[in-house]
């Protein structure tokens, strides 16, 4: 695992990540006083936000799945590769019928981000190759 999950994922101390290929890190922690609680992504100076559901709902779909997954990660305005991570944080059939992307304009790069975070919490394996990783459920 090259996913580093230091901290307990609160603002205060939040989850030290490292993206699938390790080329960066990270920080991600709840806010479930949000509305919707969500998932806070800290890039450099950039702040993403995803629904905290996000987790449950991904780890589900992994099991259901029972293979490998391409993650597939892509900004808002490209077009998630069908049959990605990416491409299902986006679907109207995924649980919340769209985005898990909360912040219009950085809704994307769920399948960079978010499965990492499953890696640390023992949810998920993830590739850590430098392009076209999958990941699957434990």
């Amino acid at each position: 695992m090259t996913s580093t999950s230091i901290g307990t994922g609160t603002r205060d101390d939040p989850w030290v990540l490292r993206t699938p290929p390790g080329s960066s890190e990270y920080l991600m922690y709840r806010d479930e006083a949000a509305t919707p609680p969500a998932l806070i992504c800290k890039v450099g100076s950039t702040t993403l936000s995803y629904r905290l559901s996000c987790v449950e709902d991904l780890h589900t779909m992994l099991k259901e799945n029972g293979d490998w997954v391409e993650l597939g990660a892509a900004d808002e305005k490209k077009e998630a590769r069908p049959d990605t991570v990416e491409a299902w944080g986006r679907a109207e059939n995924n649980p919340v019928g769209g985005w898990y992307g909360l912040k219009n304009g950085f809704r994307g790069r769920f399948g960079m981000y978010v499965p990492p975070l499953l890696e640390a919490l023992g949810l998920a394996e993830v590739e850590h190759n430098p392009r076209n990783n999958r990941m699957r459920a434990l």
